[in-house]
């Protein structure tokens, strides 16, 4: 780092001192070397891309460059479908706010999941990714799945884990219902793998 933006000791640090000293950040002498050392570090990305270095913004463009992409095709049929079939209601919550609710695939369209119904739950968009991530499955007889990793690597999750073992809401027909080996695949290979 260059020499004029290096940060002096605070007045009060010992020479003696090798490391363990600290200060309390709300203390006016740890507010102060935050604040120098947050000064410099800006100073010295300043200096090495050319652009302002405001420590609460991103430089950079907004927009990157133009492409072309392969649009999914079917998907707002899909929404349309699911979304009519679990009564506009997320399968897992029973959440109605229409605009937070996405038609979720139970088997991944990556994954040669097809835009079929029974591949299909209505679910809040927070649930949407929990499911996609494997913290949350549907077990083969409609039961909700909640891993420990929602516990263990957030500290939370009290809303799912009380619903655990409940069977979720599903379509009035049968033939409109979550099909098994979608489910099987889903908590063998998301649901128990993550």
């Amino acid at each position: 780092m260059p020499e004029n933006l290096q940060v002096d000791a605070p007045t009060d640090f010992g020479k003696a001192i090798v490391q363990g000293k600290s200060y309390p950040l709300d203390a006016a002498q740890g507010n102060s070397v935050v604040g120098r050392f947050v000064g410099s570090m800006a100073q010295l990305i300043e200096t090495m891309d050319g652009q302002s270095a405001d420590p609460r913004r991103v430089p950079g463009p907004v927009f990157g460059d133009l492409r072309l992409i392969r649009p999914r095709l079917g998907q707002g049929g899909f929404k349309t479908l699911v979304r009519e079939a679990y009564g506009k209601r997320c399968a897992i919550t029973g959440h109605k706010i229409v605009p937070t609710l996405q038609a979720a695939h139970i088997v991944p369209v990556s994954k040669n999941g097809e835009n079929r119904l029974d591949n299909g739950l209505l679910l809040r968009s927070d649930v949407h990714t929990m499911f996609d991530q494997g913290y949350l499955g549907v077990a083969p007889d409609l039961r909700l799945l909640v891993s420990p990793r929602l516990r263990s690597e957030f500290g939370n999750g009290d809303e799912f884990y009380s619903r655990a073992g409940d069977h979720i809401a599903v379509p009035q027909l049968t033939t409109d219902r979550p099909n098994r080996e979608f489910l099987e695949w889903h908590t063998d290979t998301v649901f128990l793998a993550s």
